[in-house]
């Protein structure tokens, strides 16, 4: 399969449409945010798809393969086979990232961590996530990854929904790099109609 980053963004953002994107005339789709909305996308059929990990692994680690990191994760378990697609491409590239996931909330027994993974103090890493919405779930994610003193380096998501979230992360100092957008996706799926 081709590496070039156009057209694996290309082809990730298709998929994302043929298999994650969700549209109602009446709005029935309720998000984590609380809100009720007319179209719903579920990442998930693409970052558990063999395809999907082939070209997020990629895409992503070419984002970051030139940057000082060490480290990609996020919130479980939207971020999870992300954050698993990068460290294997990035091994197979000579350019090892680790993964690690941030639990929603720290375990009750054992050594009640928060953060899961070979990551150690000081490490500079970047967030993941499947979507932005309010921002709410990245930011917590940010803050569990400096609670547990990882340096924040940015966050890469898939889809921005465009509803303020990347402006609230970007409000931290931390720059977002969105893949495709609501924007796009609409329009996208209105050429196709």
């Amino acid at each position: 399969m081709e590496k070039d980053a156009g057209k694996l963004k290309e082809r990730l953002v298709q998929l994302l449409l043929e298999k994650s994107f969700m549209y109602s005339e009446e709005p029935i789709f309720k998000l984590s945010s609380g809100k009720v909305s007319q179209y719903y996308i579920n990442c998930k059929p693409v970052t558990m798809s063999p395809e999907g990990l082939y070209l997020i692994g990629n895409l992503f680690f070419e984002l970051v393969k030139d940057e000082e990191i060490t480290a990609a994760g996020g919130l479980t378990l939207g971020a999870d086979p992300m954050a698993y697609a990068l460290s294997y491409t990035s091994f197979i590239n000579n350019r090892p990232i680790k993964a690690f996931v941030v639990r929603k909330e720290a375990k009750k027994h054992g050594t009640a961590k928060l953060i899961e993974g070979d990551v150690s103090e000081g490490e500079k890493v970047i967030i993941l996530e499947d979507v932005i919405t309010t921002g709410a779930s990245t930011l917590k994610a940010i803050r569990a990854a400096k609670e547990h003193g990882l340096v924040v380096k940015g966050v890469i998501a898939l889809v921005d929904r465009e509803e303020g979230g990347r402006e609230e992360i970007e409000k931290e100092g931390i720059p977002v790099i969105s893949i495709t957008t609501r924007t796009e996706l609409f329009k996208l799926l209105k050429d196709r109609a």
